[in-house]
């Protein structure tokens, strides 16, 4: 007695690959941390990267930020920290969240820089609420090769 396989379509071997890998991803905890610290009061702010071929843009909300608060600091060559104090706090329920209780009354929050910097000449506004860092590129580099 011969034992055949019935052949499958691609699309049928797709769909069982599919299903395999939603069934192994329920499995995998999320890595995902807040956006909040409860202890230090602090949220952490909204904030994009955007690279040109002259400088990094980097972007942060911090609405109800005291602008005579905000600071940018390098950590090193490749890390900012953005740190500013709220004029008023503000509680979970104003975002909307309402299975958590806490208020917040500053921003903090870290951000790499993908790639080389000149960080001697950081420029910084705040507008309406958002932060924009300028830091220029670094012109001359060397790459490592291995």
């Amino acid at each position: 007695m011969e034992n055949k396989k019935k052949k499958q379509s691609i699309y049928d071997m797709i769909r069982e690959y599919l299903d395999e890998a939603e069934r192994l991803k329920e499995g995998i905890p999320s890595i995902e941390r807040p956006s909040w610290d409860l202890q230090a009061c602090t949220l952490e702010p909204l904030s994009s990267i955007f690279v040109t071929t002259r400088e990094v843009i980097i972007t942060a909300d911090l609405p109800y930020a005291e602008p005579d608060s905000v600071k940018v600091e390098p950590i090193n060559s490749d890390r900012l920290e953005i740190t500013a104090e709220m004029r008023r706090k503000v509680k979970f329920e104003e975002m909307g969240i309402v299975h958590h209780e806490g208020e917040f009354s500053s921003f903090s929050c870290q951000t790499r820089i993908p790639m080389p910097v000149d960080m001697r000449h950081i420029k910084t506004r705040i507008k309406r609420g958002v932060l924009e860092i300028r830091i220029p590129r670094k012109r001359s580099y060397k790459i490592p090769v291995e």
